[in-house]
C-alpha cells in the first residue's frame, strides 16, 4: 500500500468526558487529587532508595526506583493535559502534539510491560536460585536490565506511530475520547488503511501477551518453589512479596488487556474511557502503595528517614 499524506486534517478535538459543568469541576478535582498523590507517592519511594544505601545496592530497589520514574513519567503523559481540558473547556490538540501524546502514553506503556517482566525475572532468581542470586543479579547486570527495558519500550512502538501518522486524515477531527488512542485515531483516517490497523494490533498484543507470559511463568516457578519449602518459616514472607507483585501484574494487565488483545482489537463502548484512565491513573497510584506497604525494608527505610529529619 502507497503510504499518501494528503491529510487535511490540522488538528484534533478530544471530547473528553460527557458531563455537565459540576461534573467537570468534581473530575478536575478528583484527578488532581489522585496525579498528585502519585507523583509524591513514587517520589518517595525514589527518595527512599537513593538516600538509603543498603536498597540502593539491591537489584530489587534498583529496579523499583526506576519503576517509579516510569509511573511519574506514565500518568504524566494523560493526566495534566486531561486536567487542562477539564479545566478550560478546550479539548483542541494540534496534529502533530496529538501523534506525539499518542507515541510517548504507549512507549511507556510498553517499557511498564518490560519493567514488570524485569521485576518477575528478579523475584524468580532470588527465590528460585538464591545461591546464585548475587552473581547471576550483579548490579552491572541489573542497570544493563534497566537500560534494556528503557530502550525496548522506547523503539517498540516507533514504526506504528510513524505509519499511522503518514495515513490521510481528510475527514473529521473528533475523538471521543480524553487521550489521542490508536483505535479512534485509526476511524479517523480515510481509506484505504491496507495492513496497518493490523500491524498495529499485532504490534500492541505481541508485547503484551509474550511479557504477560513470561511473568505468568516466572511467579508460576516461584510458587512451586515457596510451596516446596512449605515447611519453613521464611515461606510467608516470599508469599506475601510475590503476592504484592501479582496484585500489581494483575490490576495493569488485566486493564491492557481488555482494550487491546481482545477479538476487536481496542474496545469501542464507553467503559474505554473508564479503563484507560484505570491503568494511565489509577494504577501508578496503586503500584507504589501495594509494593511498599507490605514490604519491612521500606518500613525500615522510612523509619530511619524520619529519625533523621527528627535530628536534623
Amino acid at each position: 500500500m502507497e503510504l499518501l499524506n494528503e491529510t487535511t486534517v490540522h488538528e484534533f478535538v478530544l471530547l473528553g468526558f460527557s458531563v455537565g459543568e459540576r461534573g467537570r469541576l468534581l473530575l478536575f478535582i478528583f484527578f488532581t487529587a489522585v496525579y498528585t498523590l502519585t507523583l509524591a507517592e513514587n517520589l518517595i519511594v525514589i527518595m527512599l532508595v537513593t538516600e538509603n544505601t543498603c536498597l540502593a545496592q539491591l537489584p530489587m530497589y534498583i529496579l523499583l526506583s526506576n519503576f517509579s520514574w516510569l509511573e511519574i513519567c506514565y500518568v504524566s503523559a494523560t493526566v495534566p493535559r486531561m486536567l487542562f481540558d477539564l479545566f478550560f473547556h478546550y479539548g483542541v490538540i494540534s496534529f502533530h502534539a496529538g501523534f506525539l501524546q499518542f507515541y510517548v502514553f504507549f512507549s511507556l506503556g510498553t517499557t511498564e510491560c518490560f519493567f514488570l517482566s524485569a521485576m518477575a525475572l528478579d523475584r524468580y532468581m532470588a527465590i528460585c536460585h538464591p545461591l546464585r542470586y548475587p552473581q547471576m543479579m550483579s548490579r552491572d547486570f541489573c542497570y544493563a536490565l534497566v537500560l534494556t527495558c528503557w530502550v525496548l519500550g522506547i523503539l517498540w512502538y516507533i514504526t506504528p506511530v510513524f505509519l499511522i501518522s503518514r495515513l490521510s486524515f481528510c475527514g473529521p477531527n473528533t475523538i471521543d475520547h480524553f487521550v489521542c488512542d490508536p483505535g479512534p485515531l485509526l476511524d479517523l483516517a480515510c481509506p484505504p488503511l491496507g495492513y496497518i490497523p493490523r500491524f498495529c494490533h499485532i504490534s500492541v498484543a505481541s508485547v503484551v501477551l509474550a511479557t504477560f507470559l513470561f511473568i505468568v511463568i516466572s511467579y508460576a516457578r516461584v510458587g512451586f518453589t515457596l510451596v516446596k519449602r512449605s515447611g519453613q518459616g521464611k515461606h510467608i514472607k516470599g508469599f506475601s512479596t510475590v503476592s504484592s507483585q501479582l496484585a500489581v501484574v494483575t490490576l495493569f494487565y488485566g486493564s491492557v488487556m481488555s482494550m487491546y488483545v481482545g477479538p476487536n482489537g481496542e474496545s469501542r463502548a464507553e467503559v474505554t474511557k473508564v479503563v484507560t484512565l484505570f491503568y494511565s491513573a489509577g494504577t501508578p497510584l496503586l503500584n507504589p502503595l501495594i509494593y511498599c506497604l507490605r514490604n519491612d525494608q521500606v518500613k525500615e527505610a522510612v523509619a530511619k528517614l524520619l529519625r533523621r529529619k527528627r535530628v536534623i
